[in-house]
């Protein structure tokens, strides 16, 4: 499978790739700004099948038409895209400054929808989109003080989810959004110091590679939770 993963240096996105890479006939691409922490990434896959890919996917349609130019040369055909870039501020709604809110809507939001409408053309039938949300995001959710802008960004997401299920259906592309609760994370931590998630970065990282390969079988158009606690 050709698969592509956002915000893969560090985190739950660093361990995707990870477990996406023990299946040697993977080709994984993962994409981040640090040059550094991917190479660490790609050296510590065992079957030497992940490629890095140091961009800002925040920095224009024509850096991402660059990407598909690449993929289209090298790979073909895309299998699975996995939008897990994330960008949190933890502060008052109102304090928030106008370069907090544009990175929070295009890092969650637009950057990830921008990706999806420039790679659809190398999916087929088959295909799978994983947007990865929060619960933060979930309708009816329980929310907290300091996320505001965070969690409707990713709100956004799992609407624009649903959407393009509805669009892409007749292709046999899927779209789906996980979103995880508590992870013990950089980002975690900085939403909620001190407290200590039951999930470990690498247990999530199964689930999502497990899901990104099988759960277009079963799932499309969906907003699931993947949550076992409230912090």
């Amino acid at each position: 499978m050709n698969i592509v993963i956002t915000g893969a240096s560090a985190g739950i996105g660093r361990e995707v790739a990870l477990r996406l890479s023990q299946e040697p006939l993977n080709r994984i691409y993962a994409i981040a700004r640090s040059r550094k922490s991917l190479l660490s990434l790609s050296e510590a896959a065992g079957n030497k099948n992940i490629t890095s890919v140091p961009m800002d996917i925040t920095s224009g349609r024509s850096s991402l038409s660059e990407l598909k130019k690449r993929l289209e040369t090298e790979a073909g055909r895309l299998d699975i895209l996995i939008n897990n870039a994330g960008y949190l501020v933890s502060k008052p709604f109102e304090e928030h400054t106008e370069d907090d809110v544009a990175s929070s809507v295009s890092v969650n939001f637009t950057s990830a929808a921008l990706l999806i409408a420039e790679l659809i053309p190398l999916m087929g039938r088959g295909s799978h989109v994983v947007n990865i949300g929060s619960m933060g995001g979930y309708q009816g959710s329980l929310k907290f003080p300091g996320l505001a802008w965070y969690s409707a960004t990713k709100g956004a997401l799992a609407v624009l989810t649903e959407c393009l299920a509805a669009e892409y259906a007749d292709k046999g592309i899927s779209f789906n959004c996980l979103c995880p609760g508590a992870v013990q994370t950089e980002m975690f931590q900085k939403a909620f110091p001190g407290f200590t998630a039951p999930v470990s970065p690498a247990e999530m990282g199964d689930f999502i590679a497990d899901f990104a390969v099988k759960g277009n079988k079963f799932f499309n158009g969906k907003i699931l939770p993947v949550a076992v606690s409230v912090p």
